[in-house]
């Protein structure tokens, strides 16, 4: 059997080469959907299905931010319907926002850890939909003021879990801490909340986020509404045109749910899972078809042999079995080599691209499909050649 294929040693060859691409190909791309869809699926912590957000933009001189903010954050909490709602700088998961760094000394030298900042009053729980699991929530009487271009920043802090045990190993720890933010102003941690993702899905950072206890006296704004299960959708052109009619000399726009916020800023995973799985398929397929093209190819070489075996008393299917067999060896190089290229391409990329490592299961999964799949490829070819009746072959050459 080896002895033949070496007479066509270079067909088997180039067979073997595309099953090796292929598992390197198609394993690594496996890993990279199983990894993106991961990603994809990560809670934020927030109450996606019943929320949304919209900006709020004034444009007259005589525009009144502060009462203005003050104003619709209680006429949107009065709609029924509307669990809470709160003033926020940034959206998670949106793509755009703040970030500062945190430290446990005061000094310009001093590494900090990357944290999303979130802007919020004492609203900012219910509305997001946080579990506070240590500590407390803000006061009324904490929540400050920004101005626009103003540079420091309140007496406290709430920080996420994934923040706290960054920073401080113990959830417990962390509350009463005194952290440094912009080098040297102090920040003294009051809480801890469960969960709540940053702006930037691809952020190695993305479970650190603060709540900074302030609101905005900016021109132009930002409402984030949560709303009782079901609701969203029919409140949110009730609070767009209350909101417009209320005050003049402003614009409402950009009205938008959480939920078509998350499909924006996992678009490109989407797209790169699907053009994965098309590659997937079609070198999968591209295999397949080579495989049948080389048995069949063989088939025609050998019919005068195939009709000599069969005289002499060779059964369909000790026939068919022969040819399964060569496939299953020439698939046997192809996975031996596929395996040390499919190892070393996925090194390549975890150092290139920071990506999660090939779990060791996807390779004996690997080899077993491959061997299947050559094995169905083959099926064709070989019970075309067991059926070569022996008179036939020998009038055919």
């Amino acid at each position: 059997m080896w002895r033949a294929l070496m007479r066509n040693k270079v067909g088997a060859l180039l067979i073997a080469i595309q099953i090796a691409v292929t598992m390197t190909i198609v394993l690594n791309s496996i890993s990279i959907v199983v990894e993106r869809d991961k990603m994809m699926q990560r809670a934020s912590g927030l109450d996606e299905q019943n929320t949304f957000y919209l900006t709020s933009t004034g444009y007259t001189s005589d525009f009144n931010a502060q009462n203005t903010v003050t104003e619709d954050l209680l006429a949107i909490r009065a709609i029924p319907g509307v669990v809470d709602a709160i003033q926020l700088n940034a959206i998670p998961i949106s793509g755009g926002g703040w970030s500062m760094s945190l430290a446990t000394e005061a000094g310009p030298d001093v590494e900090g850890t990357g944290t999303a900042v979130y802007m919020v009053d004492e609203h900012g729980l219910e509305t997001l939909d946080l579990d506070l699991i240590a500590g407390r929530n803000f006061t009324a009487n904490e929540i400050r003021w920004r101005q626009a271009a103003q540079p420091d920043w309140p007496e406290t802090v709430i920080i996420t879990e994934a923040l706290a045990l960054t920073i401080f190993d113990n959830v417990d720890a962390a509350v009463g801490q005194t952290v440094y933010i912009g080098n040297d102003e102090p920040m003294t941690i009051i809480g801890v909340i469960d969960q709540l993702q940053a702006p930037w899905v691809g952020w190695n950072n993305l479970e650190h986020s603060m709540l900074s206890p302030e609101n905005m006296a900016f021109n132009s704004t930002r409402y984030l509404i949560r709303t009782e299960d079901g609701e969203r959708d029919r409140l949110m052109p009730i609070v767009e045109e209350m909101l417009a009619a209320r005050t003049s000399g402003r614009i409402i726009r950009n009205m938008d749910t959480l939920t078509a916020t998350r499909d924006r800023s996992y678009r490109q995973h989407n797209a790169m899972i699907k053009i994965l799985l098309t590659v997937i398929v079609c070198l999968t397929l591209i295999t397949a078809l080579g495989i049948v093209g080389l048995a069949s190819f063989s088939v025609q070489k050998r019919i005068k042999q195939i009709g000599t075996k069969r005289a002499l008393g060779a059964s369909q299917a000790s026939v068919m079995r022969y040819f399964m067999l060569e496939n299953g060896m020439i698939s046997t190089v192809g996975l031996v080599l596929g395996t040390g290229l499919t190892i070393g391409l996925n090194m390549l990329l975890v150092n290139w691209f920071n990506l999660t490592p090939l779990d060791w299961m996807y390779i004996p999964i690997g080899v077993i499909s491959l061997l299947i799949v050559g094995q169905i490829a083959v099926l064709g070819p070989a019970r075309r050649a067991a059926n070569i009746a022996p008179a036939t072959a020998t009038r055919t050459l």
